[in-house]
């Protein structure tokens, strides 16, 4: 097994951590916060999208240090090729949503707030979808990190 007693214990601890603090808040802010704003009666549309687009810009950065942070540890624990999936499917999940998709949702948050008003899109759909995904692959990592660790112990 790659997990072995050679790892690091710190490695081997911080792996199922971090995924689980990630997906804690992945989950609070996307799942949670993001739609409660939109059901709050006294905030505006403009004034939700505007702050949720601040949010959702700064949940990013903090994904994209997690995503490192997960690949030291992941890289120290020495774990199997399921967490370099894992890791794949994060940052593919990240640059998707920070390079394809952020960016027209910005312009559209523009425009709304300018007093446009625009077609539906699916790209809020497109960018659950890829929270989904980044979620169920941050759970199944840290799921496969705990028993790569009861088995080391």
């Amino acid at each position: 097994m790659s997990g072995s007693s050679a790892a690091p214990a710190w490695a081997l601890i911080a792996v199922p951590v971090i995924a689980l603090l990630w997906a804690g808040l992945l989950f609070g802010v996307s799942f949670l916060a993001t739609p409660v704003k939109f059901a709050a009666p006294s905030l505006t549309l403009g004034v939700a999208l505007d702050v949720g687009q601040t949010t959702f810009h700064l949940l990013v950065k903090v994904e994209w240090a997690m995503l490192l942070l997960l690949l030291a540890a992941t890289a120290f624990a020495r774990f199997p090729t399921l967490e370099l999936v894992v890791l794949v499917l994060l940052a593919a999940g990240l640059a998707v949503q920070t390079f394809l998709l952020l960016p027209p949702l910005d312009e559209r948050v523009a425009a709304i707030i300018a007093g446009e008003t625009l077609p539906a899109s699916r790209l809020h759909l497109a960018y659950i979808a890829v929270e989904v995904l980044k979620l169920l692959a941050l759970l199944g990592g840290a799921f496969a990190g705990i028993r790569l660790l009861r088995l080391a112990a």
